[in-house]
C-alpha cells in the first residue's frame, strides 16, 4: 500500500496514480480514474457531537520515532454516533489491534475506515458483526450501509489517548486525506 501525503507525495516519492479530490479543476468533485465525475453533495460528516481535529492525516512524531498517519482523527465525546460518509458495504469489521474495534466500507473504488469504537466483533449464524447493544448497533460484514447511517460509536478501544475517531480513506490502493475530502465536499454543499 502507498502512504500518500495530501499533495500526492509518499514515501517512494511522487504518487503518478493519486486521485486529488478537487477534480483537476479544483471544484471539488470526485474524480476517478477513467477521469469520470461525480457529486460530493450526497458526502456526511462522519462524526456527532464532532469536537476538533486533534490529529492530521501524514507523518508525525510518536515518542523517538517517525510513523505515517493513514487517517485524520476527530475528537467527540465517548458514546457519540458515527455516520457513514458515503453509501456502500460494509467489507470489513475487526476488534483489537491499533485501531481497535473497526469498521470498514467499500463505496465503489472507495474504502473508509471508521477506527476506536464502542462495542467489540461478535459471530451469529456464521456471520461476523459488530455488536454494540448499548448504542442499538448490530452492523454485519457484508451489509449495505447507506450515506449518513449510523455505523458505531466513538470509543477508545485500540492504541489512543482519548475518545475520537480515526477515519482513514482509500481510493484503489491509495491513502487520501481525509481533510481534503471534507473541504472539497464542503465547498461543493456550499455552492449549493
Amino acid at each position: 500500500m502507498n502512504q500518500v501525503n495530501s499533495v500526492g507525495n509518499y514515501a517512494g516519492g511522487y504518487n503518478p496514480n493519486y486521485v486529488n479530490p478537487y477534480g483537476n479543476s479544483g471544484q471539488g468533485n470526485q474524480w476517478d480514474r477513467s477521469g469520470r465525475r461525480t457529486s460530493w453533495q450526497q458526502g456526511s460528516f462522519p462524526v456527532e457531537n464532532f469536537q476538533t481535529y486533534t490529529s492530521p492525516f501524514g507523518y508525525r512524531r510518536r515518542g523517538g520515532s517517525v510513523e505515517f498517519h493513514k487517517g485524520l482523527d476527530l475528537a467527540a465525546p465517548k458514546g457519540s454516533y458515527i455516520r457513514s460518509w458515503w453509501a456502500g458495504r460494509v467489507i470489513r469489521v475487526s476488534d483489537g489491534g491499533l485501531c481497535g474495534t473497526a469498521i470498514t466500507i467499500q463505496s465503489g473504488a472507495w474504502e473508509h475506515t471508521y477506527c476506536h469504537m464502542m462495542g467489540r466483533v461478535a459471530t451469529w449464524q456464521g456471520r461476523r458483526y459488530l455488536s454494540d447493544l448499548d448504542g442499538g448497533l448490530r452492523i454485519f460484514q457484508g451489509q449495505t450501509v447507506t450515506t449518513g447511517m449510523r455505523v458505531g460509536r466513538v470509543g477508545m478501544t485500540g492504541r489512543t489517548t482519548g475518545p475520537h475517531l480515526h477515519w482513514g480513506i482509500k481510493y484503489g490502493k491509495d491513502w487520501i486525506d481525509p481533510a481534503l475530502v471534507l473541504r472539497a465536499m464542503y465547498q461543493q454543499q456550499a455552492r449549493n
